[in-house]
C-alpha cells in the first residue's frame, strides 16, 4: 500500500520535471527569436552596399560583407543545433513526466481506498 510520503515524492518529482520543461521551452523560444533576428539581418545585408560595419564593444568596425554573411550563417547553424539539443531534452522530460503520472495513477487509487473502509 502506498504511503502519503510516496505520493508527495512523486508530486515533487513532477513539479521539478514541469519546471525543467518550462525552462527548456523558454530557452527554445529565446533561440527562435535570435534566429529570426539573424535571418532578418541576413536579408538586410543582401540589400545593402559593400560597406558593412560590425559592433565591437562600443565601436563600429568596417567589415567585409561576405565575412559578415558567413558569420551570421554560422550563428544560425549553432542556434539550430542548440534547438535540436533542447528538443531532445524536452522529449526525455516528457517521457519522464508520463512515467511519473503513471506512478501517481498506480498509487492514488490505493490511497483513495484506504479511507473507504466500512
Amino acid at each position: 500500500m502506498a504511503e502519503k510520503k510516496d505520493i508527495e515524492q512523486i508530486v515533487g518529482l513532477m513539479q521539478m520535471q514541469n519546471q525543467q520543461m518550462q525552462s527548456i521551452l523558454i530557452q527554445k523560444q529565446t533561440l527562435a527569436i535570435q534566429k529570426q533576428e539573424i535571418e532578418k539581418a541576413l536579408d538586410d545585408l543582401e540589400k545593402c552596399s559593400d560597406d558593412v560595419y560590425r559592433t565591437v564593444g562600443p565601436i563600429l568596425v568596417k567589415t567585409e560583407k561576405e565575412q559578415v554573411k558567413t558569420d551570421l550563417k554560422s550563428n544560425i547553424e549553432d542556434i539550430e543545433l542548440k534547438i535540436q539539443m533542447l528538443e531532445k531534452q524536452e522529449k526525455k522530460i516528457k517521457e519522464k513526466l508520463m512515467e511519473s503520472q503513471e506512478k501517481l495513477k498506480d498509487v492514488m487509487p490505493q490511497q483513495e481506498n484506504v479511507g473507504q473502509g466500512g
